[in-house]
Formats: structure tokens, C-alpha cells, sequence
């Protein structure tokens, strides 16, 4: 029996979700390894069966839970008991209330920071892969593989290494040394792709269709609605850190769009459940001046994301081919926010102002959120007087190369009381 016709068979446990549902046509499909329409070509997205029933009971549930992105599992195509299974466990990452960051920006409403760097692999990677792992077991996948702009290639590393499963990531084969020695080595293989992180990914596509790729779970393409919905689990925690209530406003990275997307799909979910009250909110992407295509569409009033080459410090969004801008877009419109960028110049100024202000060090696509929230403050966009997140996806010691250069000893002096006093440091 192949794997579809397993799959079809009703075999598959991934405890709520019922389905695979077309964002654009609506056509449902069942749970099985495929990522696009065969009718409209449109991208496919869980659908569940979610509970129903007392919110109040619902709300119990999921606080008694692990702390981990487990405890959301009644929400996650994922089985019912995914918690006792060998993988990271990743979530549970600080909400940081950052009232000398807010000062430094003029906020004056309450500012925080969703810290997600203290992941298992250091950025919020690992809560996508956490769920495409749960999905390559229940599709009988053997190897767990991915194209990354470097996060995703550790995260997917690790995940596999923890699940006894073969790994095999590509790479662009100019990212920050860290990331890939931090993918590395974990004992998988790893490939670096001579060319832009679109080339590896075109590269994984055609990999899939052939049968050197029989038995591969690829999580950002055969595996993109499973891994895509593990970041559902940012705005969960936000909304039960802040006591179940929704932020006004949002400033999120921008990469493929995956992760604002599904953030604004998990309120809208909440909302529903009635797990936190029903408000407006307001979503803010962020991207690299260097890697701007959804900005530069949405300050244009376009529809349609025209691809760029990347040439942005902030590598793990440089993705000049977004799959999810358009729906970005209609997000950023429909919510009341907008999509904005900042040069690389700009990026370390806000690594450095959130390292100061917050002892928080981000990596780069940190910088952009923080710098974006920056401008857009400036600018009058975001509103001050508003509860405001800001998401750092990733640790900063991943992004050394971006700092380094204006970062260092405030003096070097003998080791004595008066040259320390001649320094002017005391």
C-alpha cells in the first residue's frame, strides 16, 4: 500500500485537524503530504474539528498542560498525546514586559517583547518543526529535510536527531558561520546550494518530484501546512500571557509570511473559541530594507509581490519571493496595520537599543521588528498609548557578524587603578 492510500485510508491521527482546505478556492482534500490545489493551485491550510463547548473548561484544559507548545495540542494537527513522544518541546519562551524600551521609544501604554530565543534551538523555528515532525511520523516519512535561510536548517537538525529520524537540509552556501555550524552539528547532512535561499528552494521542489526524494518529508514544502501551523502557538502564548486577552497592536517579522499569517489565524481561533475577548487588533510586518518586497508592495498599494534578489544583513528573512506576501497584504489592510522596512544600519541600532535597554541580544530579524516598531512610532502609525508585542524570533549569537564590527571594549589599560581612573571609567 503506498502512503497516499494509507493516508486516505482514515490511518491518520493528527488529533483535531479534519482535513486539508485550499485558502483560495475552498476545495478540501484529506490529511495527506501535499501543500498546494490540484484545482486552483492555491495553497492548502488545515482545517479542524476544534472543541466546542465551555470556554471556561477549555481554558483549564490548556493551563494545566505541559509548559510547552503542548499544552495547546486541542489546537495543533497533532495526536492527543504528543507530549509523550521523543522531540524538543519547544515554547513556553518569556513575554517580556519592556517598560525601559517603551521609555526609550516614547510608548507609553504597555510594550513587550515576545522573547523566543530560548528555544531548544534558539529561535521560534523549532515550534514549526515540532509540529512537521508529527506529521512525518504519521505519514511514515523516514528523512526530515528542508531549504533554510539557516534557523530552520538547526531546528529541522535537531528535531530529527531527538526523533530518530535521518536529516538532509539545504542551505544558501553564503549564511552566518553560526548558523551553520549550529546545523551541523547535529549529525545530519547538510547542504549548502550556490545561490539565494529561492534557488534552494526551487532545488527542494524538484527534489520532491523525484524519486530520489521517496520517503522525505520536507517541512516548508510537502509538509508546509502541518510545520505552518506550530506558529499559531506565538500568539497563543502572547494572549495567555497577557491574561487571555488579545494585544492592540502586533509588529512581526516578515520571511515567506507563514508566521504573521497563522499569528492572525490563531487570534481569529481564539476569538472563536471564546478564549479571549472579541477586539480589533491590529498585525505590523517587518522586513529588511535589503529584502523588502511585501513593503514596498503594500506603501505602492499593490496587490502583487514583484520578487527581489536579497541584500540584507538580516539573512533569515532574506526570502525575495515571499509565498504568503499577498496574504500578508490583505492582513496588514484588513486589521489596520501596515508592512514596513529598515536599512541594515538601522537593524544594529535596534539590536543594540533592545541588548541595552532590555538585556535582550537579538539576532537580526529582532533588529528589524524593533527598528520597524521605531520608524512606524515615529511616524505616528503605531499608536503609543496601545499594548503593543514585538516578537524576537531568534538568539543573537547566531548574527555575531552583524554587531561585531561596532561592537567591542569600551578601553584596553593596564591592569592598574590609574590607568583605569586615566580612561575616565570610574
Amino acid at each position: 500500500m503506498s502512503l497516499l492510500t494509507e493516508h486516505r485510508s482514515g490511518t491518520v491521527d493528527l488529533g483535531p485537524a479534519a482535513a486539508l482546505s485550499c485558502r483560495e478556492c475552498g476545495q478540501r482534500y484529506p490529511l495527506s503530504p501535499i501543500f498546494a490545489c490540484n484545482e486552483c493551485f492555491g495553497p492548502l491550510e488545515i482545517a479542524y474539528d476544534l472543541p466546542t463547548g465551555d470556554p471556561e473548561a477549555l481554558r483549564s484544559r490548556i493551563e494545566a498542560g505541559p509548559r510547552s507548545i503542548w499544552r495547546y495540542a486541542p489546537l495543533l494537527p497533532v495526536p492527543a498525546d504528543v507530549a509523550d513522544k521523543p522531540n524538543l518541546n519547544p515554547g513556553g519562551t518569556p513575554l517580556v514586559r519592556a517598560d525601559r524600551l517603551a521609555a526609550e521609544l516614547g510608548v507609553t501604554g504597555e510594550l513587550h517583547v515576545k522573547d523566543d530565543s530560548g528555544n531548544p534551538t534558539h529561535s521560534f523555528k523549532d515550534r514549526v518543526v515540532a509540529c512537521a515532525v508529527e506529521a512525518a511520523r504519521a505519514f511514515g516519512f523516514t528523512t526530515l529535510s528542508c531549504s533554510s535561510t539557516g534557523n530552520l536548517a538547526g531546528a529541522v537538525g535537531a528535531a530529527a536527531a531527538r526523533a530518530g529520524l535521518r536529516s538532509c537540509v539545504f542551505i544558501p552556501h553564503d549564511l552566518e558561520h553560526a548558523k551553520v555550524t549550529a546545523a551541523a552539528v547535529y549529525g545530519g547532512e547538510l547542504v549548502g546550494i550556490e545561490g539565494s535561499y529561492d534557488d534552494v528552494n526551487r532545488f527542494c521542489s524538484e527534489l520532491i518530484g523525484d524519486p530520489a526524494g521517496e520517503g522525505w518529508g520536507f517541512v516548508n514544502v510537502n509538509l508546509r501546512p502541518y510545520y505552518a501551523e506550530g506558529s499559531k502557538t506565538l500568539a497563543y502564548e502572547i494572549c495567555e500571557q497577557l491574561g487571555w486577552r488579545l494585544p492592540d497592536q502586533l509588529v512581526v517579522p516578515i520571511a515567506s509570511g507563514s508566521q504573521l499569517t497563522k499569528i492572525d489565524k490563531a487570534l481569529r481561533e481564539l476569538i472563536t473559541l471564546g478564549l479571549v475577548e472579541d477586539k480589533p487588533y491590529k498585525i505590523f510586518g517587518a522586513q529588511a530594507e535589503g529584502c523588502s518586497p511585501v513593503s514596498q508592495a503594500f506603501k505602492n498599494g499593490q496587490d502583487v509581490i514583484r520578487p527581489v534578489r536579497p541584500a540584507t544583513i538580516a539573512k533569515s528573512l532574506a526570502i525575495g519571493n515571499p509565498a504568503d506576501g499577498p496574504y500578508v497584504l490583505d492582513i496588514a489592510r484588513r486589521t489596520g496595520g501596515a508592512v514596513e522596512d529598515v536599512t541594515d544600519e538601522q537593524i544594529v541600532d535596534a539590536i543594540k537599543l533592545l541588548a541595552r535597554t532590555e538585556g535582550i541580544f537579538a539576532e537580526t530579524a529582532g533588529g528589524v521588528t524593533v527598528g520597524v516598531t521605531r520608524k512606524l512610532l515615529a511616524e505616528g502609525v503605531l499608536d503609543p498609548s496601545l499594548t503593543t508585542v514585538v516578537l524576537n524570533t531568534g538568539e543573537g549569537l547566531k548574527t555575531l557578524d552583524a554587531v561585531a564590527p561596532t561592537t567591542g571594549p569600551s578601553a584596553v589599560i593596564r591592569p592598574d587603578l590609574t590607568a583605569f581612573l586615566d580612561a575616565g571609567l570610574a
